[in-house]
């Protein structure tokens, strides 16, 4: 006998899943239109969320919609005025015409639940969308092209489900000034109980924390400068001094209290992990990258190397060394993290090698560059953590005598500037006199000593 002669079909309960009714509420649409039509004043419980796509009666679309461009161009929208807008609409006939309009309102006996119908229709809508993008999913893992693996398949959902997070969200809207009064007086209050004083994250450098106050939440931190000055070393240094600060505290209800540091996420769009390891093996051993990496090295320092890994093997420092990220990936990878692991801090190194959407990377880098400060900004105040981004200078700044870098040489796009709370640039003067060193025994060459001396 066959295994496929005892396979019985699974019990569906009755009812075909091919033929399944998507989630909808027209009780809750209706209670909706009615108590917009009734009181103008209804749509702007909604409005901030809710749009004509979430409807799922294609009618109700157009009312919702017409009824709205009429409330923000300052007119009434009722059954008389919006009668015109249907006169000759085909699927309103079906149901009654401009009547239905009127039935609409006079079934209207509040508009107190009005946000509460809009909320309905706006989960409802939610959960039609993620049954097509499982449906989807299910089609392309069926369907794949030969050229994708299951990699991009998984990408590609992700960022379907981030941009569908981010259409339609609720938002905070305005808070009364007191509760921000409230936050503000906590924070100050955080920072005085910490000796140091203060009320960020410590970045592990003392001038730069005395100057920052630590690194704030929610703000976007741009670290600059041309090739060879040091940037990721600095970035990787203090995404380091964060991971090893990190003390977490169990609360009696269960949750997790952050006394000191933080979990790091690291994007290194330009270097791979294992080299990135290396350095942050290479500072805590005492033995430089270059003689790790070669293999110049003797037996107590390789004993010294094992040791120093052994130490940081627990460090919450989570390195993604993907290529090519766009803003919408860096976002999903870092929710997921801070939902799993907890997150205190984003290192991206660096900016210029995300992408953005193809729509914008058709307009222009520059716009393209826009949109990457832009949602790194907006990843900062949604994950509440300071986002530290590593950036290039235009090559202007080689044409100055003056090297010492200005905004103005942020490269590839000017929202750099405007999108950031802080912006941070490296210069190092020694780099530069290097490549101007005189022969020896001359006059030039003494005075070369003399300044690149005063400059160590």
């Amino acid at each position: 006998m066959s295994a496929q002669s005892n396979l019985r079909p699974v019990d569906s309960g009755g009812q075909d899943d091919a033929y399944r009714t998507p989630p909808h509420n027209l009780e809750a649409e209706q209670a909706l239109l009615g108590a917009i039509l009734v009181n103008n004043d209804a749509a702007d419980r909604v409005q901030g969320f809710l749009l004509p796509d979430h409807f799922f009666e294609p009618v109700h679309a157009r009312i919702y919609e017409a009824a709205s461009t009429l409330i923000r161009a300052g007119k009434l929208a009722s059954p008389v005025t919006l009668k015109t807008y249907f006169d000759n609409d085909a699927t309103l006939k079906e149901i009654g015409g401009p009547a239905y309009l009127g039935r609409l309102a006079a079934a209207a006996t509040t508009i107190i639940n009005a946000e509460e119908y809009g909320r309905t229709v706006y989960e409802l809508a939610q959960r039609r969308k993620l049954i097509g993008i499982g449906t989807d999913l299910v089609n392309e893992a069926f369907d794949t092209l030969v050229e994708d693996t299951s990699k991009d398949v998984i990408e590609r959902a992700e960022q379907t489900l981030y941009e569908m997070a981010e259409t339609g969200k609720y938002g905070q809207g305005f808070q009364p000034f007191g509760r921000a009064l409230t936050d503000a007086v906590d924070m100050a209050a955080n920072a005085y109980q910490r000796d140091g004083g203060l009320s960020g994250i410590s970045s592990g450098l003392k001038d730069l924390d005395e100057k920052m106050g630590g690194l704030q939440s929610s703000d976007l931190i741009i670290l600059a400068g041309r090739p060879a000055m040091g940037k990721t070393a600095l970035g990787t240094n203090i995404a380091y001094h964060v991971a090893k600060a990190y003390k977490a505290e169990h609360q009696t209800d269960g949750s997790v209290k952050v006394a000191d540091g933080g979990v790091v996420a690291f994007f290194s769009l330009e270097m791979s992990s294992e080299q990135l390891a290396t350095r942050i093996i290479a500072e805590q051993s005492a033995i430089s990258s270059e003689r790790i990496r070669r293999g110049k090295i003797t037996e107590d320092e390789f004993s010294r190397i094992v040791e120093v890994s052994r130490e940081l093997q627990s460090l919450p420092l989570y390195i993604d060394a993907t290529g090519g990220l766009t803003i919408a990936q860096v976002a999903a990878r870092a929710r997921r993290l801070k939902r799993q692991r907890g997150l205190g801090l984003v290192v991206v190194d660096y900016l210029q090698l995300l992408t953005g959407s193809s729509r914008r990377a058709a307009e222009g880098r520059v716009q393209e560059v826009s949109e990457i400060t832009v949602g790194l900004k907006a990843l900062a105040k949604e994950l509440n953590v300071p986002i530290l981004a590593l950036s290039q200078l235009s090559r202007q700044v080689e044409n100055r005598d003056d090297k010492r870098p200005q905004l103005s040489d942020l490269r590839e796009s000017g929202s750099i500037e405007q999108d950031a709370d802080v912006v941070l640039f490296i210069y190092r003067e020694e780099y530069y006199l290097t490549r101007k060193e005189p022969k020896p025994n001359t006059v030039e060459y003494q005075q070369w000593q003399d300044e690149m001396s005063k400059v160590h």
